[in-house]
């Protein structure tokens, strides 16, 4: 099975796997920058793992809406594109694809720096790292990722070095339903692709707005989950953008992204 066939399943059968993995992993209580860290600046990597990702993914900043951010992700010119998924070592490698909503927010950052300069900013589901490193470009004073494969968090290490950064802070820990993090902001992306996902991210990212006054910026190319939850009735379009022809044919007729700010209403029970 080619990736093409790979990239597939990940856009419909596994994500369910992967949101039954966010279901399941509770967060624990409030987490501060320092104790939630897996990864951090001077961590050293597994050497094996990091010989295995800068072999088998390429490193490119063209086909996508942030020319520049190297990133490394797969390729049609990488071996697993055409290998058959099981022989994949890891877990299913969505962090090596980078989605539409990422690429939205990741544009908008860049374009619009004041939007975190000076602000701490969580990135939730950071995968490949490029929101997280716009926000680093842009000059966010703290930046935390937060994806729960670790494979995920290597590749963003790796991604970092491509960009000349110091690495961010990446923590692993499923932090939904955890207690409301004191972040400026909240950026996430691709993220309504379970209806039971999206209803604990949209209590919790209620809980934050609430708590701590965060301000939540979401990336969606339009997707049916996302389109058709409630949480759609408390989004504000803040600009859309035209995919690249390549990131088209890899999303199946998905034209465009948008950035949204989430404003809910004072009501827990939207």
């Amino acid at each position: 099975m080619a990736f093409h066939g790979w990239k597939w399943l990940l856009l419909l059968g596994r994500q369910n796997t992967l949101a039954k993995v966010w279901r399941s992993r509770r967060g624990g209580p409030s987490l501060c920058w320092k104790r939630c860290c897996h990864w951090s600046r001077g961590k050293s990597l597994d050497p094996e793992v990091r010989a295995f990702l800068e072999e088998n993914t390429e490193v490119t900043n063209s086909g996508h809406l942030t020319p520049e951010i190297r990133l490394r992700l797969l390729t049609p010119r990488c071996r697993f594109w055409r290998e058959k998924p099981d022989l994949w070592p890891y877990g299913d490698p969505f962090w090596a694809i980078y989605w539409p909503g990422g690429q939205a927010l990741s544009r908008y950052i860049l374009d619009n720096p004041h939007v975190v300069k000076g602000r701490s900013v969580l990135d939730l589901g950071s995968g490949c790292g490029a929101t997280a490193i716009a926000a680093v470009m842009s000059g966010a004073s703290q930046v935390l990722a937060n994806d729960i494969d670790p494979i995920a968090g290597m590749a963003m290490i790796l991604n970092c070095e491509l960009n000349h950064l110091n690495p961010f802070p990446i923590t692993i820990k499923n932090i939904i339903n955890s207690e409301a993090g004191n972040w400026d902001l909240i950026v996430l992306g691709d993220m309504f692709y379970d209806e039971q996902l999206a209803d604990g991210l949209h209590h919790w990212l209620q809980k934050c707005i609430r708590t701590h006054q965060t301000e939540v910026l979401i990336g969606d190319p339009g997707r049916h989950q996302f389109l058709s939850h409630s949480i759609h009735s408390q989004l504000h379009k803040v600009i859309e953008y035209s995919l690249p022809e390549n990131t088209r044919q890899e999303n199946y007729g998905l034209t465009s992204s948008i950035v949204w700010s989430y404003q809910p209403s004072n009501s827990l029970d939207n």
